[in-house]
This record gives structure tokens, C-alpha cells and sequence, in this order.
């Protein structure tokens, strides 16, 4: 079955529909004590996802190279893509961005390259990332206005959180996976499975185990997958917890009974499912 059939499922088409004429979809309600943050690139982000992910856009589609144009439209000089926090950094979702384009298409051009040096660029110096906001112990949402970017303490440690969302745009480029700081910031991630974050964004080792599809943050399955990708081991004595954990949650009819977010669509369990499914092939080569 060609590809461009799903482009034509309904859930897609409705998605299609709602698209704005820079290539950006318009939150539905966002916060007037956020007005510093661009809520059009969290929607834009979100639609995009499912496209991609569900739908199994590329950039063929017209609707796909509007969306990446838009982004592009976003991003600075230097490679990050900004404005969901003011005017402050965003790795985390500079990554996730790059993930979506990456996937949709977009390799070796020369936003997504000056994106994902960008990112080698912030890295932390133990190896993974953070928010560079929070390695001030400034408060994500009160973000400051008009003022320069703060550029991350260094000696402060990593977030898994940020760290899985970033390292979700080099598994999904097969250039990045041997590089070096792409492996040590992979084993960053994984010697941090079912801890607890360094910051307070999602900070509770619970949400390790809540997921969702397309991946937004950093989740058990999000992190797997990337570290998949990039031929981390199933015996690694830090990714083997992990795929126990789904091996001893699993039901007898194979089935799973997760905690899942943004649960709004009646088939997200059936997309995690798939992807566990995904994960599990990949670390064990069948």
C-alpha cells in the first residue's frame, strides 16, 4: 500500500484542515500570564507529530514543507530553535523539533546541521543536557522578557529529561550515532533509567513511566528507543532494568496496561504498544 494513503485517513485530513498559511497551527487556548511564549510553535510541534509519526508524512507533502519552513523561520544564527520560552534557550524541544524534520525528510540540509551542532555545542560537562534557564534555578515559566539568552552553567548536571528529548534528533540521523559526544550523552541517559530528574520539570521517577505517542518528553519507551537506535545493548547493565521492567509489566495475553498522557486518542495504547514492540526488535535484532 502506497505511503500517500494514510494522507487521506480522516484523522489526517483534519489535521490538514486547520493548518494556518505560514505552515503553523494555532493553540487553542493558551495563557495569558505566558504571553512570552510562542504557543504556535507547541501546536505547530504537536501536529506535526502525529503527521510524521501516525500518518507517515515526509516532506513530498506540501503541508510538511510548510510546517518545516516555519520552523526554519524560528531558528537563530547560532541553530537553536527559539521562542516556546521567550527568549530564552530551548534544547529540549530544539531536539524534538529537529527529530520531527529529521523524520519527515530533511538530512544533511543546512538548518538541521546548524541545529544539531548547536546542540553538540550546549552540551553539559557531564555529557548530557539541561534547560539552561534551569541550571540558573530560574523558574521555567517565568520567563524573562527581553533579556539575553542565559547560557548553561556548565558544572551543574544534566536532565534526563532534557538529554532524552535532545538525543531523539540524533537517533534519528544515522550520521550522529557513532559520534562520540552522541554516545556519551547516551550513556548518560541510560545510567539515569527510573531516577530522579536534577531539576523539577517532571522531576518524579514516576514519570519514567508514563508515556505517550508521538513522544514528547523524556519517558522510559522514549529513552529505550533512542538508545536502540544508537546500538546500545540489550545485556548493558544499564538498559537491561529497562526492558525488564516491560517484560515484568507485560500480561499474559502480551498485552500492556500503561499510564499514558495526552490520552485523548482511543488508539494510543495500541501506538505504544506498537513501539515497545518496535524497541524490543531493534535491541534484540529480530
Amino acid at each position: 500500500m502506497p505511503v500517500e494513503t494514510l494522507w487521506e485517513l480522516p484523522g489526517a485530513r483534519r489535521l490538514l484542515r486547520t493548518q494556518q498559511a505560514d505552515g503553523s497551527w494555532k493553540y487553542p487556548n493558551p495563557r495569558k500570564d505566558r504571553a512570552a511564549e510562542d504557543y504556535g510553535q507547541v501546536e505547530t510541534f504537536r501536529n506535526l507529530g502525529m503527521l510524521v509519526e501516525k500518518f507517515c508524512f515526509n516532506r513530498s507533502h506540501p503541508a510538511i514543507q510548510k510546517a518545516a519552513l516555519y520552523f526554519f523561520s524560528k531558528q537563530t544564527s547560532a541553530g537553536d530553535i527559539r521562542g516556546i520560552y521567550g527568549g530564552q534557550y530551548t534544547p529540549n524541544y530544539t531536539g524534538a523539533i529537529l527529530e520531527l524534520l529529521i523524520k519527515a525528510g530533511w538530512h544533511d540540509e543546512e538548518p538541521i546541521q546548524r541545529g544539531l551542532k548547536w546542540l553538540l555545542l550546549m552540551r553539559q560537562d557531564d555529557g548530557g543536557w539541561a534547560v539552561p534557564l534551569r541550571t540558573h534555578q530560574g523558574l521555567l515559566y517565568t520567563i524573562l522578557v527581553d533579556q539575553p539568552a542565559l547560557e548553561p552553567l556548565r558544572s551543574r548536571p544534566s536532565s534526563h529529561l532534557a538529554t532524552g528529548c535532545v538525543l531523539r534528533a540524533f537517533a534519528a540521523h544515522p550520521a550522529y550515532h557513532g559520534n562520540p559526544d552522541v554516545q556519551a550523552a547516551g550513556r548518560w541517559l541510560a545510567s539515569r533509567l527510573f531516577k530522579r530528574d536534577f531539576y523539577p520539570d517532571r522531576q518524579a521517577p514516576e514519570y519514567w513511566t508514563s508515556f505517550s505517542f508521538p513522544f514528547w518528553f523524556t519517558d522510559l519507551l522514549s529513552a529505550l528507543d533512542s538508545l536502540s537506535c544508537l546500538g546500545f545493548a540489550a545485556d548493558d547493565p544499564d538498559i537491561q532494568p529497562g526492558l525488564d521492567w516491560f517484560t515484568a509489566t507485560q500480561q499474559p495475553a502480551g498485552t500492556w496496561q500503561l499510564k499514558m498522557l495526552r490520552n485523548k486518542d482511543p488508539s494510543l495504547s495500541l501506538w505504544i504498544h506498537l513501539t515497545i514492540c518496535r524497541v524490543f526488535k531493534r535491541f534484540y535484532n529480530v
